[in-house]
């Protein structure tokens, strides 16, 4: 018999400024992220009026984690010190791997009515891997599977597997589960998970009930910009409302290590840190290019 997950924490997102001048939401961070191993942060952007996004994220370096990119509307336009330029839309999802180090910028761009509606995981990743050669994928739409379960439920698997199909990204180190889960009105999600496993899931768009087994009551209704924090078990049960639920769901193994983080690097220890910056500094931050 299955061990229903029940709901450990619910947190609201909340604004943000971040790189030159971008208005989003933070559904997690810094704070909240020692309870979230191997998830750092997830940011919610998502306007219609250019003057909160246009500035864009610069030039700027990454180590030690991945940082994944996810658009439902608009684009998001990315270069980076590898050589590496492209522009992802709606639908797609450009999956970063920073490793040893990485200088890159993201330049958002709206669809003709000025929205843009985009997520930006990111992900630990541990001490054996930290110092690994970057690399970069984009993930464009059409190779990113649609899963339709009995019920209604439609599943695009970004990372992991859903009811014997497998998302395009593999071979990440936490073995990470990434799902864009749509339900009708009413309907249910029984989805299983290993045990052990950090599973979260973040409200886009409804309002469902993130219970904790097919047959109990899940409580209070949440709503979009919504972050649903699991307790273990290994599945998870999700039932939409009268207005049908969209939400992300992510899993991955957790890391168990120290954390040292400071802006846009993420290492084990304040020594690395300041090895990492003043590299930086110096112009020797890149290892592989």
């Amino acid at each position: 018999m299955s061990k229903f997950r029940r709901t450990r924490l619910v947190l609201k997102s909340s604004p943000v400024l971040e790189g030159a001048g971008v208005r989003l939401k933070r559904a997690f961070g810094f704070s909240e992220a020692p309870n979230l191993d191997p998830f750092l942060l997830l940011d919610d952007f998502h306007s219609a009026d250019p003057a909160d996004y246009l500035a864009g994220f610069p030039w700027h370096p990454h180590r030690g984690i991945e940082t994944i990119t996810y658009v439902l509307h608009g684009r998001i336009e990315h270069s980076d010190s590898m050589g590496n330029r492209g522009v992802i839309g709606p639908g797609d999802v450009q999956w970063m791997t920073a490793g040893s180090g990485i200088v890159h910028q993201e330049m958002p761009k709206g669809e003709s009515n000025g929205l843009l509606w985009g997520f930006q995981l990111w992900a630990n990743l541990p001490a054996s891997h930290k110092m690994m050669d970057p690399r970069y994928r984009d993930v464009p739409r059409e190779t990113i599977p649609l899963v339709e379960l009995d019920g209604g439920a439609q599943v695009r698997v970004i990372c992991g597997e859903v009811a014997g199909t497998q998302g395009p990204v593999r071979d990440i180190v936490t073995d990470p589960q990434y799902l864009d889960v749509t339900l009708p009105a009413g309907s249910q999600l029984n989805h299983g998970l290993a045990q052990g496993f950090t599973a979260i899931a973040y409200v886009i768009e409804g309002q469902g009930q993130f219970g904790a087994g097919p047959d109990v009551a899940g409580g209070a209704e949440l709503g979009a910009e919504t972050l649903v924090v699991y307790e273990d078990g290994d599945a998870v049960t999700i039932t939409a409302g009268e207005a049908g639920l969209r939400f992300l769901l992510f899993a991955g193994w957790p890391i168990r290590e120290p954390v040292a983080w400071r802006g846009p690097i993420v290492m084990n220890t304040d020594e690395e840190l300041r090895v990492a910056f003043d590299e930086y500094r110096k112009g020797i931050f890149l290892k592989s290019h």
